[in-house]
């Protein structure tokens, strides 16, 4: 792509620099094949299914979705949805799954099922009885299951015969999917898992029914109706989940187990099946073994914190030889535990990556510098696998190590596997971020300055300060795609500050709990804080004209700072705002400001809807009216509060689009409309 093409409408085109570049990984047991999603040829933009040979390093194209559809795509509803809770915007083949020999996968084109001969490198069709959601071969690559209409189904690979293994029993249950909080706030985007041997699966019966109904309508198309959605907000009741053993001859063993919240089940040859249970406070996490004959479980481990319990990515699970393995608070780091003994210090492990006979890969920070992810090799020792600065994380099968590495110094995500790089087909930027990573203020808190590029020193800029600044996210990493819209925003002319502030990950126990009961104070007061330590080490920073723009919780936090705090903040753009706490879903308010019905007041205090009559600063508010996460009624109701109040500000409504915001035309005139904005408001 050339030059000649603005950075909005290149970021848009590109899905933010995603398209062309190597996912999805997965090796072969025995090291010997790496497999990885890619689009089919460079200038495509659907992903294919290729393979790399180990021994070779011959790259070999296993699938293009070119030569097995010749329609566009048509995705069913409930892919639709899964793909949203998954903010995945690709084309092609975006997941498939492989039986434990690698010999052969599956994965769902345009609702769809396929399946890949990996050896001879052919693909072929099964028919079904519908629109294909999460299609998984079983490990022994003798048959798959998939989800459609609710009900889970499994077809045969010899015979081809399709057969219904759990199907629903009534209009508001569906067997196999995840439900709306699992995948929205657990990272569980999956609802039943295979037995080792494919003899049987352990399903997710999910019952809609108790989920309070909310309707998203499409103002611009009147005639078309409303869609119904579950939404479990704050205080309601979510889902009814449960387990049940199903085997291929649709015998049902119910488990023998209730809980509020799912968070995971983990079925491999290393021991029983493992179910892990959250309390709805979030304080209590209940490990389990099931036997699936009876159905029957026994207490494995029970987990307490008296603010709440984070849910870990790749644990609890077990060894190869028997032993569990968990993430655990240990002081005031989370550390990586094996049966009774913690085996890091020193590091805030973030999730397992691999678990193999004599080593764990682990994804973590130094305990000092959470700008940083490494991966390591934890065994009878802790080896660091990653050597540049950055963010690293590892894919592993034998002696085999994927290791993908995002730094400051290159676009992108650089993918290795031995002295072999997976090429990647991403565009280049037209631009180059430039970021001067800092630690301010007395909670040293991470962030990036941004200056325009060629600034002149003696110049002074307006500041525009551009966090996410919420729990479970961070800004400010050492990769230089993580600044490329930021760059961009400060070669416009302003100083451009990204500050992670107390809730963020990667610091530790504490830090993160710091907000709890106070979303308000402690993100604001941080990135307060941050502007004014930035100010004082670099002279150019005008604090007379001072942004703050952001999406989602930095949404919120750009609406909340131009509220409360006017003496700082001289303009604010919110995207996609959470504005009314009681309409954002049960598991991820509840964690953190506790149940409305015992702390009405915290969400009172902690909510923007009271606070429109001390608006005095422009307030630019942009949300996707098709958005299922965060509703438009939360910038409608604020809107109406500062229309009743007499205060005025802007309402840019998206119609059609949802919480990601992929329409290319959409994506880049965002970017500069909030600039024209921005130096309308600063003048």
């Amino acid at each position: 792509m050339g030059n000649d093409i603005s950075f909005p409408r290149q970021q848009a085109r590109t899905q933010r620099f995603t398209v062309g570049a190597p996912r999805t990984f997965a090796v072969s047991a025995d090291g010997a094949r790496v497999f990885f999603l890619r689009p089919a040829t460079a200038t495509s933009r659907a992903n294919g299914l290729w393979e790399l040979n180990t021994t070779t390093g011959v790259e070999r194209l296993l699938v293009d979705p070119a030569t097995l559809l010749s329609d566009p795509e048509d995705l069913p509803a409930e892919e639709k949805a899964r793909r949203e809770r998954t903010r995945e915007s690709g084309a092609g083949i975006v997941g498939y799954a492989l039986s434990r020999d690698a010999s052969v996968a599956s994965f769902a084109l345009s609702g769809r099922l396929f399946v890949a001969d990996l050896v001879s490198g052919t693909a072929r069709e099964l028919p079904t009885r519908g629109g294909v959601v999460d299609p998984r071969v079983d490990p022994t690559g003798r048959r798959v299951a998939y989800v459609t209409n609710g009900t889970l189904r499994v077809v045969e690979l010899g015979s081809g015969e399709d057969y219904a293994v759990a199907e629903p029993d009534g209009d508001d249950v569906t067997f196999g999917l995840a439900e709306f909080i699992a995948a929205e706030e657990m990272s569980r985007y999956r609802g039943y898992w295979w037995e080792p041997n494919g003899n049987r699966l352990i399903a997710a019966r999910v019952n809609n029914a108790p989920v309070q109904r909310w309707y998203i309508a499409d103002p611009a198309n009147p005639g078309t109706a409303a869609t119904e959605i579950a939404y479990p907000a704050a205080g309601t009741a979510n889902a009814a989940v449960s387990l049940h053993v199903v085997s291929l001859d649709t015998t049902f063993v119910p488990v023998l187990l209730e809980f509020d919240y799912l968070n995971d089940v983990h079925w491999s040859s290393g021991g029983a099946p493992l179910i892990t249970t959250q309390t709805r406070d979030q304080r209590t996490r209940r490990i389990y073994t099931l036997s699936p004959e009876t159905g029957a479980v026994t207490e494995l481990a029970v987990e307490t914190d008296p603010t709440w319990l984070e849910v870990s990515d790749g644990a609890p699970a077990w060894t190869p030889d028997g032993r569990l393995v968990r993430i655990v608070g240990e002081g005031d780091e989370y550390a990586l535990r094996v049966g009774d003994e913690v085996l890091t210090s020193g590091l805030q492990v973030r999730r397992v990556l691999d678990i193999a006979d004599d080593s764990i890969l682990v994804a973590a920070s130094e305990a000092g510098d959470p700008t940083q992810v490494h991966v390591y090799s934890v065994g009878d020792g802790v080896e660091r696998l990653s050597s540049e600065d950055g963010v690293h994380s590892a894919v592993r099968g034998d002696d085999t190590v994927v290791l993908v590495s995002a730094t400051l110094d290159w676009f992108g995500a650089r993918v290795r596997v031995g002295d072999h790089v997976i090429e990647s087909w991403a565009d280049t930027p037209v631009l180059k971020a430039s970021p001067r990573m800092l630690t301010l203020g007395e909670r040293s808190i991470r962030a990036a300055l941004l200056l325009p590029t060629g600034h002149v020193p003696g110049t002074k800029l307006p500041v525009l300060m551009d966090p996410y600044g919420g729990p479970h996210a961070q800004r400010v990493l050492s990769a230089q795609n993580a600044f490329l819209a930021s760059q961009w925003l400060a070669d416009q002319g302003f100083a451009v500050l990204v500050a992670d502030g107390r809730g963020t990950p990667g610091r530790g126990l504490a830090w993160e709990r710091a907000i709890a009961f106070d979303f308000a104070g402690a993100t604001l007061e941080d990135q307060v804080d941050a502007l004014h330590a930035a100010a004082a080490l670099e002279p150019d920073l005008d604090l007379t004209r001072v942004a703050i723009r952001g999406w989602s919780y930095g949404g919120y936090l750009s609406a909340l700072a131009v509220l409360r705090r006017p003496d700082v903040f001289h303009a604010g753009i919110a995207g996609a705002p959470v504005t009314d706490w009681r309409l954002y879903d049960t598991h991820y308010t509840e964690r953190y400001l506790g149940h409305p019905d015992d702390r009405p007041e915290v969400y009172d205090s902690n909510s923007l809807i009271a606070d429109a009559d001390k608006l005095s600063r422009p307030l630019m508010i942009i949300h996707g009216l098709a958005d299922d996460n965060v509703v438009a009624a939360h910038t409608l109701r604020l809107s109406n509060a500062l229309l009743a109040a007499g205060r005025p500000h802007t309402v840019l409504p998206l119609s059609g689009v949802t919480h990601m915001t992929p329409q290319e035309q959409v994506a880049e005139n965002l970017l500069l409309l909030q600039v024209e904005f921005l130096k309308q408001s600063l003048v």
